[in-house]
């Protein structure tokens, strides 16, 4: 499975991506949302159930659509970018980054000597299961997008920092747990928490990255294109599941 040669470019050129969660551990959502068009996918495995056996055919599903699959691992620990690299993670997303420190770590992880500490196996899907590995060595440090998550205050502080570090490619605002730890719960559009958000897209503009979050409501997007934002993802297929239903029981009911 090739690396997609055009997206990191697409992404550090500020094109606006559309994205969406799937924390479902389903590969039928990722293949039902790589159909409805969406540019990237972010199956989580932080806060989702999947485990290494979903991951595969989720990937597996990804690849029969145009959508790129990133995936959301739970720590910011060596082992877990080599193992959803190699089973063929377009780009990995990382949580809780607090200082450039911590996204150097993770870019080191992400790409392969002399460039980074990435275990060096030839046999694996991303890589073609060795068919194609000379050209994913030369070329995934260029390919692979990094997707460092904004979630604290302190992250907030260091963000020119973390915009600085090379390969830290996307500044993905993680809302609800910033949100908490600013001690503003869910407060999106309060003027403290706007103001972070232009931080936010103002930095990555500055040092050629892009700004990248996650919503649930529709109504906000305006609100982010104008701050700058544009790797941003709508909703979750929990949620459209969960509202579907609620939907559909809703009518059924006569409420």
């Amino acid at each position: 499975m090739k690396l997609r040669p055009d997206f990191r470019k697409r992404v550090l050129a500020r094109e606006w991506l559309a994205g969406t969660f799937l924390n479902l551990a389903s590969p039928l959502t990722v293949e039902v949302a790589g159909l409805a068009g969406f540019d990237w996918v972010l199956i989580d495995h932080e806060h989702g159930p999947g485990g290494q056996d979903t991951l595969l055919h989720q990937l597996q599903a990804a690849a029969a659509t145009p959508a790129v699959p990133i995936v959301r691992i739970a720590q910011n620990e060596v082992p877990r970018f080599k193992r959803v690299l190699d089973m063929g993670a377009h780009g990995v997303m990382v949580p809780y980054v607090s200082t450039a420190a911590e996204a150097r770590a993770a870019v080191q992880a992400m790409r392969y000597p002399p460039r980074g500490i990435r275990g060096v196996a030839k046999f694996h899907r991303g890589a073609g299961f060795g068919g194609d590995f000379d050209d994913y060595y030369a070329t995934a440090h260029e390919r692979i997008v990094g997707v460092i998550q904004i979630e604290t205050p302190e992250a907030i502080a260091n963000l020119n920092e973390i915009a600085a570090v090379d390969g830290a490619d996307v500044l993905f605002v993680g809302p609800t747990d910033l949100s908490y730890n600013m001690g503003i719960p869910d407060q999106l559009e309060s003027d403290k928490f706007v103001a972070a958000l232009r931080r936010v897209g103002e930095v990555a503009r500055q040092h050629g990255k892009a700004a990248g979050i996650l919503v649930h409501s529709a109504a906000l997007v305006p609100m982010l294109r104008e701050l700058g934002f544009s790797f941003t993802a709508l909703g979750s297929d929990g949620g459209a599941v969960r509202s579907g239903l609620l939907g559909f029981l809703a009518a059924l009911r006569g409420k």
